[in-house]
């Protein structure tokens, strides 16, 4: 059996276009250089490192992306107004990392890059609590904190993604993509659960729940800024350095199936109705009070968790067939929360929070699969800005035949499922040897 160092370097390769090989280059310290010279254990701490930091900005982020739909009501949004904005906001966050993923993979500024975007979240989300004070100006304040706040998520994404990928793929990618999301799922369960304890003890407020958010803000860039440190302090063996003799192939176009698999994806996201309509649904239809709303999005947090573990743990030892389970999910997920009383939107939303949590760690794990290991920076941002154009189209449209039907909302959202299948079974029919000559390299 060869030494256990040789089988962590094949497992990061596995799966890359062309058979890339080679750590990315050290500059800023890129994804090798966070302490992993020490092998699987070493890796281990860089993936729970980043998920406790994503426990921490999720807290700040989901918490007050639960009381999004309840909050743009009060400043006077309408239905689609809340579609456009929260759609609007998720497609930044996605589209604009076409321009970030390349630009991370071009000037291995990983670290810079997934500091500037955390930094813009935990200034734009507790700022969100002054826009009930505002009067008329406080909609439009509202929407731009939104919009500002998704764009530091689209400056962060790539660089953390490639960072975060190369540290799983030493341990398998599911799994160390699925445990890190499960980190990530807990704070975005704690978050709500504090958003709606302040909420209720301020009688209703949206405003001291939002400030709150402050303080795991904070925590978050604090617990970044250890770790950016502790990378510095490696010793110079302990990082890998750049030669001149490794190329850097940032040029390389990005493989058919990684397209295709883009194109499926990007009708996932657009029926995946955003959960500020929903939010908005339950309020207006008297389902929930207010206050419970956050307590809905907990919910689906902690079974985003759940789902991110199984479906990661699955992927390493089954593959990527696995996948094929996300488009039901989504078709789901609108009759559920929009068909009747509180037991079947509770349902909608366990729903929709697995959707959730397969998109943001299975799915990554076969991005990574399918893509050379030095162009995944790029390869986020790209299959990114591809989903960015599915929520940005399924946001409006899912506002619009909200108001207009709710039969042809749901009747919409199956039909792109059905079609996104279609694609993803193509793909995943391709892509099936890649993911099981990993498994081979992963298996104990």
């Amino acid at each position: 059996m060869p030494p256990r160092a040789d089988r962590v370097d094949d497992v990061a390769d596995v799966g890359t276009a062309g058979g890339a090989t080679g750590r990315l280059p050290a500059i800023d310290c890129p994804p090798s250089s966070v302490g992993l010279a020490g092998g699987g254990g070493s890796a281990w701490r860089v993936v729970v490192g980043f998920g406790v930091v994503s426990l921490a900005a999720d807290m700040a982020y989901e918490g007050a992306r639960s009381v999004y739909g309840p909050l743009l009501a009060s400043l006077g949004a309408s239905a689609v107004v809340v579609g456009l904005v929260t759609g609007a906001g998720e497609a930044a966050a996605l589209l604009l990392r076409l321009v970030s993923g390349p630009l991370a993979d071009r000037t291995r500024r990983y670290w810079w890059l997934t500091i500037l975007g955390y930094g813009l979240t935990a200034v734009c989300v507790p700022l969100l609590a002054v826009t009930p004070l505002l009067g008329g100006a406080g909609l439009a304040v509202a929407a731009a904190l939104i919009l500002a706040e998704r764009l530091g998520k689209a400056i962060r994404s790539p660089a953390k993604s490639a960072l975060l990928a190369d540290a799983a793929s030493r341990v398998g990618l599911g799994r160390g993509l699925g445990v890190h999301k499960a980190l990530d799922q807990v704070g975005a369960f704690a978050g709500p659960l504090l958003v709606a304890a302040v909420v209720a003890m301020a009688a209703g407020s949206l405003t001291p729940g939002l400030a709150v958010l402050t303080v795991p803000g904070l925590v978050a860039m604090l617990l970044l800024l250890a770790i950016r440190a502790r990378a510095e302090g490696l010793p110079a063996a302990g990082r890998a350095t750049a030669s001149v003799s490794t190329p850097v192939t940032g040029r390389r176009p990005l493989p058919a199936r990684f397209h295709l698999f883009a194109a499926a994806m990007a009708l996932c996201t657009a029926g995946l109705v955003t959960f500020g309509l929903i939010g908005f649904h339950l309020v207006r239809a008297g389902v929930v009070a207010p206050a419970a709303v956050p307590l809905m999005y907990a919910a689906a947090m902690a079974a985003g968790a759940l789902a991110a573990l199984v479906t990661g743990v699955v992927y390493d030892r089954a593959g990527p067939w696995v996948l094929l389970a996300l488009p039901a999910l989504i078709a789901a997920v609108p009759a559920l929360v929009f068909g009747g009383g509180l037991p079947l939107a509770v349902g909608g939303v366990v729903v929709w929070g697995a959707a959730v949590g397969v998109q943001d760690s299975t799915v990554k794990a076969l991005v990574a699969d399918l893509v050379p290991r030095e162009r995944r920076a790029t390869a986020y941002g790209v299959f990114a800005a591809v989903q960015g154009a599915g929520a940005l189209a399924g946001g409006a449209a899912a506002g619009g035949l909200y108001e207009f039907s709710l039969a042809s909302l749901v009747v919409a959202v199956a039909v792109t499922q059905a079609a996104a299948l279609v694609v993803l079974v193509g793909v995943l029919a391709t892509a099936r040897p890649a993911s099981e000559a990993r498994r081979r390299h992963t298996a104990p």
